[in-house]
């Protein structure tokens, strides 16, 4: 498709990533960690044919190490979902008795709506890899 904006742009000129149309999911793993074990894959690869069975060490340890990065990184985005939605189910339990306002039950289900579109989010990410 023609983009007639970027067209227009002087050669050579890129789009910062705040430019972008549509910006993609927040990475689940920090740049850094992610470039450090893509750089022990590379290492890996580019030492296979003088060294194979150390070549393979290395993409097996920088495969356990990507996945204990992933693994906690869900653990922590987990942990910051159920703390979001579960301190709004504290406090409603905490005042049974007292009613609560249409304001204050229109945010309550607006922020449990944000809670579960990130849930949705995260599990579909985790499906299609």
């Amino acid at each position: 498709m023609y983009d007639q904006t970027r067209a227009q742009q002087p050669a050579g000129q890129n789009r910062t990533p705040t430019e972008r149309r549509t910006p993609g999911p927040e990475p689940l793993l920090p740049s850094t960690e992610r470039e450090r074990v893509l750089q022990r894959l590379r290492h890996a690869l580019n030492t296979f044919a003088d060294t194979p069975h150390d070549a393979l060490a290395e993409a097996e340890s920088a495969y356990d190490e990507a996945t204990a990065q992933l693994v906690s990184a869900l653990a922590a985005r987990r942990e910051l979902l159920r703390a979001a939605w579960a301190e709004q189910g504290t406090a409603a339990a905490a005042n049974p008795a007292e009613p609560a306002e249409p304001a204050d039950l229109t945010s309550q289900s607006d922020e449990l709506r944000h809670a579960l579109r990130q849930y949705r989010e995260i599990t579909q990410r985790l499906l299609q890899l």
